[in-house]
């Protein structure tokens, strides 16, 4: 084991989001202790709020889900808000966590990392090998300056901090909003409301024909723990279940689960984004974990828990 939790003060950044609050559960099965700071405790992006709650709580380790995030319209609406927002985030944390001497420090990034056109599956070592998604490029950029971020202090500080790419998520306290929400949690919501109304359609963004990797988020938390206590390394892990979809599959699969059969309208004015993402977590299942749980399973779960009173 390269770092014991036993006994530990684990900072969970971003407990509240959906990657956030499945640390929280899964951490909860170790024997450490799981601190968080919600928005009305500390404001991120505030460099003097971040300094002195952690100079307060003073954590062993910390796992880094805060971010600004969205889908590809919101990415591509806002630049700027996802690329300063981002950074601030990033540079305020890492800052206070070398001034205080954090232990272990997992910041989690992106597949949207990679090249629009990188080989596919992408591994690890195509990071930087050519231009971006130009929907996204603004959230990828923060989070390829954090990957180096870690490698920096590694370098400069020899700290034992890591980074972990995660593929496209969904689960428990994703964002269903249509404005913002990314492919799996609109296509949920669209078919239900569908459902509830009668619509005889369901209208899906671009061509239906780029392919999607889907990791349930409660696996996802899983494999950062494994990595949290296992993994010792200046490269970042991609972290996926190594299963891709099209979007139209995606649709007919969620489709069945909420029992609604609906004509599939496809919006080719809308953009596809990158025409395929498949991570190569080879590197992942060579340290031991690989417990992804099937997509279709997966969603009837989502779907089952979700309280859609609000919608």
């Amino acid at each position: 084991m390269t770092y014991d939790l036993e006994g530990k003060k684990v900072w969970v950044a971003g407990h509240r989001g959906m990657v956030g609050s499945a640390l929280v559960r899964r951490l909860g099965k170790e024997p450490c202790e799981v601190i968080t700071a919600g928005r009305d405790t500390v404001d991120l992006t505030r460099q003097a709020e971040v300094e002195e709650w952690m100079a307060q709580s003073r954590p062993d380790a910390i796992v880094m889900s805060a971010a600004k995030v969205g889908g590809i319209l919101a990415n591509d609406t806002h630049p700027v808000d996802f690329l300063v927002e981002n950074m601030q985030i990033e540079t305020n944390i890492f800052t206070e966590a070398h001034a205080t001497g954090v232990e272990r420090f997992l910041f989690l990034g992106s597949s949207c990392i990679y090249p629009k056109l990188a080989p596919q599956p992408m591994a690890e070592d195509c990071l930087l090998t050519g231009p971006l998604e130009p929907t996204n490029e603004w959230y990828a950029i923060a989070k390829i300056a954090g990957i180096k971020m870690v490698q920096a202090y590694r370098k400069q500080y020899g700290h034992d901090w890591i980074s972990a790419m995660p593929t496209n998520l969904y689960g428990p306290g994703d964002n269903y909003d249509l404005q913002s929400s990314h492919v799996l949690p609109a296509l949920l919501r669209k078919f239900h409301e569908a459902k509830r109304a009668g619509d005889s359609s369901v209208t899906l963004w671009g061509s239906g024909t780029p392919l999607r990797e889907f990791l349930h988020a409660d696996d996802l938390a899983d494999a950062l723990v494994f990595l949290l206590k296992e993994y010792s390394g200046h490269e970042h892990v991609n972290v996926g279940s190594g299963v891709e979809v099209s979007i139209r599959d995606l649709a007919e699969t969620i489709a069945e689960v909420v029992g609604y059969e609906a004509e599939l309208v496809f919006d080719t004015t809308k953009p596809d984004g990158t025409p395929r993402k498949l991570m190569d977590s080879a590197r992942l299942h060579r340290l031991g974990w690989n417990n992804a749980r099937p997509l279709k399973d997966g969603i009837a779960q989502t779907y089952a828990d979700l309280d859609t009173c609000g919608w």
